[in-house]
């Protein structure tokens, strides 16, 4: 299995990556080949709005970090989304791949049944949250689920963690962690 891990935090190595890293390491020991990209780390703008992927080309026209990214996650089986709560949201990091994989839909996406150039892949969405109401925000996961299923991503899981503060790493609850970790092994075996 093939699986690739998207950190979108500015952050490296704080709640969301610790959470994402639990389920990329459970997988690596159950033999997934895992690549992990920090978003935060790499140069790239977001969609242009140009077509070129609906008109001339099968992928996006932009060429730069993010490049191989798209292509990596074309290549996997499992796509895994880390991202903290920024303003309501996820990071800007994390939309602007998000905007991105636009280059995934077919032209004809709007009335095709099967709309993505994608064949099918999980996808696993880690979301960690200051604020410990799950209610806030609450709206995140459901909001980029119906836009990625239409991609291809068919069988979507959520790992949420609320109230845990930018302060520290082990700010994550290990029931959460066990979580990130059952999920790899139900994913990957």
């Amino acid at each position: 299995m093939k699986i690739v891990a998207l950190l979108g935090s500015p952050r490296a190595h704080k709640n969301s990556a610790t959470i994402a890293q639990r389920f990329t390491a459970t997988a690596a020991q159950l033999g997934a080949q895992v690549r992990t990209y920090e978003l935060n780390r790499l140069t790239y703008r977001g969609c242009q709005g140009c077509y070129a992927c609906k008109q001339t080309l099968d992928h996006c026209v932009l060429e730069d970090d993010l490049t191989e990214v798209l292509a990596a996650v074309q290549e996997a089986d499992l796509l895994l989304l880390a991202s903290p709560v920024y303003f309501g949201d996820v990071t800007a990091q994390l939309k602007g791949f998000i905007d991105r994989t636009f280059a995934y839909l077919k032209p004809d996406y709007p009335t095709n049944p099967q709309p993505s150039r994608l064949a099918p892949k999980q996808l696993v969405f880690v979301i960690a949250q200051g604020h410990p109401d799950e209610a806030l925000f609450a709206d995140i996961f459901p909001r980029y689920q119906m836009f990625l299923q239409w991609m291809g991503f068919a069988d979507c899981r959520l790992i949420r963690a609320c109230g845990i503060g930018p302060a520290r790493v082990d700010a994550v609850p290990e029931q959460v962690l066990q979580q990130a970790e059952a999920a790899a092994r139900e994913l990957v075996s």
